[in-house]
């Protein structure tokens, strides 16, 4: 699927509400912390039984995290910290809402998987940026080895968690199939980067 490598598609969506703020003048970073805050209390909902209210106020922590970087770069006040609190914020919104959702809906073991693949699908592209490098930064983005490898991502993730949530009040067992369809899919992503990375660095020696 890979819904990142449709940026540019998805940036006319989601610019109106991106220009709202940017013509406010918000700091991209009180964007960020809001996203993290309503990120949160969507997986408090989610945990609590309320995946309806959850699915919305996990829509709404998407937007404001697509909209800090709009932000950031239309209003000139990009910043490293900038990005490094993005990094955190959006992984911290991934480990308690699906943490939330699969302690609540599927059990221990499948939440403990879950996060932990969704943590090294992501994690594995700020070591690839250490240790090989990346081709180009463009506005705030890394285009790197890895832009369009990997089929289903924080992206695929939330769309299917939003659309379950919304079919949930009509069966209650959908939310623990589609934490089960996240877990498998987000590791076969990660194996596909992970074969990726050998098939074309794994000859690379270093001096």
């Amino acid at each position: 699927m890979n819904i990142t490598s449709k940026r540019d598609t998805l940036k006319k969506l989601y610019s109106p509400f991106g220009s709202v703020f940017a013509k406010a003048n918000i700091h991209p970073n009180v964007i960020t912390f809001s996203a993290l805050v309503v990120g949160t209390i969507a997986a408090f909902m989610y945990y609590k039984g309320h995946p309806v209210i959850g699915a919305f106020l996990l829509f709404t922590s998407g937007v404001l995290d697509l909209c800090d970087g709009y932000v950031a770069v239309n209003n000139r006040k990009a910043t490293k910290f900038g990005a490094v609190f993005d990094w955190i914020a959006d992984k911290w919104v991934d480990g308690f809402v699906l943490g939330s959702v699969a302690l609540r809906y599927a059990g221990d073991w499948i939440a403990l998987f879950v996060v932990v693949v969704s943590m090294l699908h992501t994690f594995i592209k700020p070591v690839v940026y250490s240790e090989i490098g990346y081709e180009i930064r463009e506005t705030g983005k890394i285009k790197d080895p890895l832009e369009n490898t990997g089929f289903f991502g924080r992206p695929e993730t939330f769309v299917t968690l939003f659309a379950a949530s919304l079919i949930y009040p009509f069966n209650n067992q959908i939310l623990r199939y589609a934490i089960e369809f996240i877990g498998v899919m987000s590791f076969l992503s990660l194996m596909q980067r992970i074969f990726y990375l050998y098939k074309n660095y794994g000859r690379e020696y270093e001096e």
